[in-house]
């Protein structure tokens, strides 16, 4: 497992199936204790394996229940298991660490990891920041189920992403243990723990939706967070059935982030969100959520989507067409669309830049263009049904595309839009 964008992190070898944390944080210290049980599947033979985990301590590992000798270089949690593990053999890591959590800064300089706030802490991970708080496989391409369990100190909350599975209290204590059923990219895990209003309501078909507004956002939320059913509803008539058996929304303090996140199952926005970016990270459930990038290269197969959803937000409920859009980009003076290829970001430090997002959508309007709106709507549905739960590359969706439309050449807006540096001729 190489990324070429971000080459230390992930690990081969192995799979991860399942997480289960157990987490204590008290804000007042800032203190983590954790203890990370990973099931994992070897790949082939092993008689060593790494994980993702940088800053915190490290007190001690087993692997099927005996301790493990370990090391640690940079963020490589290395362990040699008592035995070694043969291809096909699942087995069972346990981690206890502790420490005070980083706040990693990402290659274009926005914060991730572990972010405190004014009464509690964030944990966001996109595209690597969840080592800062778990040890665990942090590529994309590695998903499992999940079961996060934190305990806090009473009178605060602690949410993450599923349903919320328990919740007890003892000792001046609250422990809540929220579980994700449904596979998950470790950079899409969260947690936010603090003072929240939550309300719980329901989507269609009975879909549980949870929100947890921070007090301070309650009013400037409201209306947002009264549209969410009817966002995802009008999501499932262009996209398919929602993806994940809950969803909702963490709005916290303006400030505690410098961007919103498609945290799985109930995105994260820091401060009231505008409608736009609701539908913009509800749509990720299904483009990035529910199917995952192979690698970060392929970061425009979230982001273009995304994008597009917002596009056609517009287009149906008395704004912009999506082709007026399109048309006004090509024709803008916003040269930075131009910078390089969605399909090839120029480095690390530009996969969240404006070609993977507005020229990602715009490769998407170019095959609506080419197909037509019936086939078009179609293939919204049929992308992300084809890889539920799963990982895909662009290569994949080119194939996919080519696929459900024999006969029509698409090669055109792969060369120029998808993979060609600099502006097309011809919008």
């Amino acid at each position: 497992m190489h990324d070429p964008y971000f080459p230390q992190a992930g690990n081969g070898g192995y799979h991860v199936e399942h997480y289960a944390l157990t987490l204590d944080y008290t804000p007042s210290g800032r203190r983590l204790t954790g203890t990370a049980v990973i099931t994992a599947r070897a790949l082939q033979d092993l008689s060593a394996f790494d994980l993702d985990l940088v800053g915190l301590h490290v007190d001690s590992v087993t692997v099927e229940g005996r301790q493990a000798p370990f090391g640690r270089s940079g963020q490589e949690l290395t362990i040699r298991p008592h035995t070694d593990l043969n291809a096909g053999e699942t087995f069972r890591t346990t981690v206890r660490y502790s420490g005070v959590p980083q706040t990693l800064t990402d290659p274009d300089g926005s914060k991730e990891g572990w972010l405190p706030t004014s009464d509690g802490a964030l944990g966001l991970g996109e595209p690597v920041g969840s080592m800062a708080w778990f040890p665990g496989n942090h590529h994309p391409s590695d998903k499992a189920t999940y079961d996060i369990t934190v305990t806090v100190p009473k009178g605060l909350q602690a949410v993450s992403n599923g349903e919320l599975a328990g919740r007890s209290t003892q000792g001046g204590r609250t422990s809540y243990h929220w579980h994700t059923a449904q596979p998950m990219a470790s950079y899409l895990a969260t947690v936010a723990v603090g003072h929240f209003t939550l309300t719980r309501t329901t989507g269609p078909h009975g879909l549980p939706i949870l929100t947890a507004v921070a007090p301070d956002q309650v009013k400037d939320s409201a209306d947002a967070m009264a549209q969410l059913p009817g966002i995802v509803t009008w999501e499932e008539d262009n996209f398919g059935p929602f993806p994940f058996s809950s969803a909702g929304a963490i709005v916290t303090g303006e400030g505690d982030a410098g961007y919103a996140l498609e945290t799985q199952s109930r995105p994260t926005f820091p401060g009231a969100p505008d409608t736009g970016t609701v539908v913009h990270e509800l749509a990720h459930q299904w483009y990035g959520d529910s199917v995952t990038p192979k690698s970060w290269q392929d970061m425009w197969l979230n982001e273009g989507f995304a994008t597009y959803a917002q596009w056609l937000w517009q287009e149906d409920h008395d704004g912009d067409s999506a082709q007026k859009i399109f048309t006004d980009l090509y024709n803008g003076d916003d040269d930075g669309i131009w910078a390089y290829p969605p399909a090839k970001p120029s480095g690390a430090a530009h996969i969240s830049d404006s070609p993977v997002y507005e020229r990602g959508a715009m490769v998407l309007h170019k095959i609506r263009q080419k197909v037509g709106d019936k086939g078009f709507f179609a293939l919204l549905r049929g992308w992300p049904a084809s890889h539920r739960y799963g990982s895909a590359d662009t290569a994949d969706f080119t194939a996919y595309v080519e696929k459900q439309f024999p006969g029509t050449d698409f090669t055109g807006i792969w060369k120029d839009w998808l993979y060609g540096d600099g502006k097309p001729a011809h919008a």
